[in-house]
């Protein structure tokens, strides 16, 4: 342990390093501007809309006698070139003093197939991992369901999900439901995002 302190503390330690300190990938960096970076593969046209930083306000819906819970949602749609697109989600909630707090993380892939099916893979950071599948309903829209659910034992009790995502007026609007162990699916959250990039 001595040693490793020492080492970090030395002129090439790590200590006073953060993310964006780190030597850069030997590979490309992601894109969330298809006119920037690697091309789109043509695998990803049936997303292209949905390609871009988005950021905006939600609502999380609760049980009918809970009022529905604000909050703030940055989603990248980012692609490296490759025949899938990357999906992040970083939320966050206000205090009663109005400061931010970290809220839902989410991390996955839209993975688009040569019949026209839409594979997502989700994984959040409440421990539940969602397998969807779904199809572009218009140029704009698309419409995903649960095939599977994975959950840790320690995450909450999702059974089945939907979402619908669509391009209204230049902005990302998406409607989730769930369903738990505890009631059939219901609405879950909602968003509202403006385009920050792409």
């Amino acid at each position: 342990m001595a040693a490793a302190i020492e080492r970090s503390l030395s002129p090439q330690g790590t200590t006073a390093l953060n993310i964006g300190d780190t030597v850069p990938l030997p590979v490309g960096a992601d894109t969330a501007n298809v006119r920037l970076g690697p091309p789109l593969d043509d695998a990803n046209l049936s997303l292209l809309p949905l390609v871009g930083v988005w950021r905006g306000e939600g609502h999380l819906h609760g049980p009918q006698e809970t009022p529905d819970r604000v909050f703030g949602q940055q989603l990248t749609i980012s692609h490296d070139g490759r025949g899938f697109l990357r999906h992040e989600s970083i939320t966050w909630v206000f205090d009663e003093d109005g400061t931010a707090l970290p809220a839902g993380r989410e991390v996955g892939w839209w993975r688009p197939q040569p019949d026209g099916v839409i594979e997502l893979v989700l994984a959040d950071a409440d421990g539940v991992v969602e397998v969807f599948y779904g199809t572009a309903q218009t140029l704009a829209s698309w419409s995903l369901g649960t095939d599977a659910v994975l959950r840790t034992t320690s995450a909450p009790a999702v059974t089945g999900a939907t979402r619908l995502y669509g391009i209204v007026d230049g902005r990302l609007a998406y409607v989730s439901e769930r369903a738990t162990a505890e009631h059939p699916m219901r609405p879950y959250a909602s968003a509202l995002l403006d385009r920050q990039a792409g």
